[in-house]
């Protein structure tokens, strides 16, 4: 459920050139099969689409700090595979990623797409193996990742060290994103990874420490004919607790399907249901060159089963919006955001025009 999914399927459609009746279907997402590693750290080429998707907090040697993005996609194109043309677009690769550097208080981003095949892209089988150009994801033998990106004005080289177990979502990584079963994810989390590595911005390269968070999901089908957007946030709290929240909305602003989940440190993943997670707007934050009006600052109320808990939401400044229009894709707001205890993602679409998925 990322805003980048549909730029991503707009540009394979451009791709795709072989689609014929002969394409099998998709298959579905349903409940009960349970997550398997370390195959489900790898592609699931058969599905529609699907993303890694990492966001984190960083601090260099001066105390500087900075939010970054760094994800790849993949989605299957509806193409024959009976097709025998090397050219033909089996699997389409797409990756972007941001900085967010209060310094210049706008996001810094850059992306690549492809093709898969010809030694430029792929996404592998079995364990997260990602190549896109001269960008790579890769999980090692050691379970640990490690991502390069480079863009027109920033690098990223960074080592994300897990130090919890993946987080299933939803029930046991069947995540239900609307009141029909089949608009589901296979989703799970890697909450509270530690990063270190080194940034390249201003020209200069340094090292930084941090703590990330890692979305996977993959899918057929996602959103409701009645969805406009989204909202959505992944935090990692300071006593080890990790927590994730949505809201999909419909064009009046109601909730047509909310969700997440919260795992207390060492402990079991609580499921959250539709009347568990609410959203209220503290601020909002109008672009200057969009004109799409966000809500950047936030309070979340959890109904856990221990009682009702709320989490204050402020961005590390306003301006985080990502205009991808000239590459086909929407205008969305994805930034760093605090919490008294704890640092995440914030993620608002739909808020210009509708996202169709």
């Amino acid at each position: 459920m990322r805003p980048a999914v549909q730029r991503l399927l707009a540009l394979a459609a451009i791709l795709t050139t072989a689609a014929t009746p002969a394409v099998p279907p998709y298959p579905p997402v349903r409940p009960g099969p349970a997550l398997s590693f370390p195959v489900d750290h790898g592609a699931h080429p058969q599905f529609r689409t699907e993303w890694w998707y990492v966001t984190g907090w960083l601090r260099g040697a001066d105390r500087q700090e900075l939010g970054f993005q760094v994800t790849f996609f993949r989605t299957r194109p509806a193409v024959d595979p009976a097709n025998p043309s090397a050219f033909a677009p089996r699997q389409i690769l797409f990756a972007h990623a941001a900085l967010s550097d209060p310094t210049v208080k706008h996001l810094l981003h850059d992306q690549r797409i492809a093709r898969a095949g010809f030694g430029l892209a792929q996404a592998a089988v079995g364990d997260t193996d990602l190549t896109l150009q001269d960008w790579t994801l890769q999980r090692g033998p050691d379970g640990r990742y490690r991502t390069h990106v480079a863009g027109h004005d920033f690098a990223l080289d960074l080592t994300l060290a897990p130090t919890q177990p993946p987080l299933p979502q939803g029930l046991a990584g069947y995540s239900q994103k609307g009141p029909k079963p089949q608009q589901a994810s296979y989703y799970y989390s890697v909450p509270h990874l530690m990063v270190t590595g080194t940034v390249l911005r201003n020209g200069h390269r340094a090292p930084v420490t941090g703590e990330a968070w890692l979305d996977r999901e993959w899918s057929s089908t996602l959103l409701d004919p009645t969805a406009v957007g989204w909202d959505w946030v992944g935090l990692n709290l300071q006593d080890g607790a990790a927590l994730t929240a949505f809201q999909i909305r419909d064009a009046g602003g109601r909730a047509i399907w909310s969700g997440g989940s919260y795992r207390p440190a060492g402990g079991v993943p609580e499921p959250l249901g539709r009347a568990a997670v609410t959203f209220a707007t503290d601020r909002r934050w109008r672009s200057p060159r969009t004109g799409a009006d966000y809500p950047v600052a936030r309070t979340l109320t959890l109904t856990l089963k221990s009682g009702p808990r709320r989490w204050r939401l402020t961005p590390m400044f306003d301006d985080q919006e990502l205009d991808s229009r000239r590459a086909g894709g929407p205008v969305y707001w994805e930034g760093a955001v605090s919490a008294p205890d704890g640092r995440g993602y914030l993620e608002l679409t739909g808020y210009l025009t509708p996202l169709k998925m």
